[in-house]
């Protein structure tokens, strides 16, 4: 199932600001307040909708992801994403996203579809805990972070994690919010239909 606009707009846990509801963004809500109320993740610490910007086939490209949580010297520590399905089936796509953010690679993803999560050690791929308990508290991230740096990846293996990342969100996102969301940064209109 496609993230499709239900056609009202909500307001967003962490910024206040009015969002597009869609079929999964109540879930992302959930997923926020959850971070915040009861892991200890600091609210000014975790940014929604964030946009992952790259060249891709000759072309600028954004692949939006759900959260990126930052520490207190602003640098990111966690990419998490929220996922439509079997959260084993999006590990390459995250961990691509992650290797190729503007700041750097990112150390820690976790991917969820609200039921289960998977926490990744970003350099090696290495699943670190699987189920909602693997959602750490803030200082525990924190730790993992620490203990799993990434380093900055050479030309040649950042190109191929940017077509993967990609190959592999053109086919996610294809025909659903994000896809418009994708258009819309790359200075088009909304798509028809």
């Amino acid at each position: 199932m496609h993230d499709i606009s239900l056609g009202h707009t909500l307001e967003d846990y962490l910024t206040g600001e009015l969002v597009e509801a869609t079929t999964y963004e109540d879930l992302r809500q959930a997923l926020a307040r959850l971070l915040v109320e009861e892991l200890g993740w600091p609210r000014d610490r975790l940014q929604p909708r964030q946009k992952i910007e790259f060249e891709a086939q000759g072309a600028a490209y954004v692949r939006l992801v759900d959260f990126i949580a930052r520490d207190h010297a602003g640098a990111p520590v966690c990419l998490l994403d929220f996922c439509p399905g079997e959260v084993s089936t999006f590990v390459r796509e995250t961990l691509a996203a992650a290797r190729i953010h503007p700041d750097g690679p990112i150390p820690l993803a976790v991917i969820t579809d609200s039921k289960d999560a998977l926490l990744l050690a970003v350099a090696t791929g290495e699943p670190l805990a699987q189920g909602m308990q693997a959602l750490p508290r803030w200082q525990r991230l924190q730790e993992l972070a620490a203990a799993h740096p990434v380093r900055a990846l050479p030309p040649q293996q950042l190109a191929l994690e940017r077509r993967i990342c990609h190959a592999y969100s053109e086919s996610r996102h294809s025909c659903c919010s994000h896809a418009a969301a994708c258009q819309l940064a790359r200075g088009g209109g909304r798509p028809a239909g």
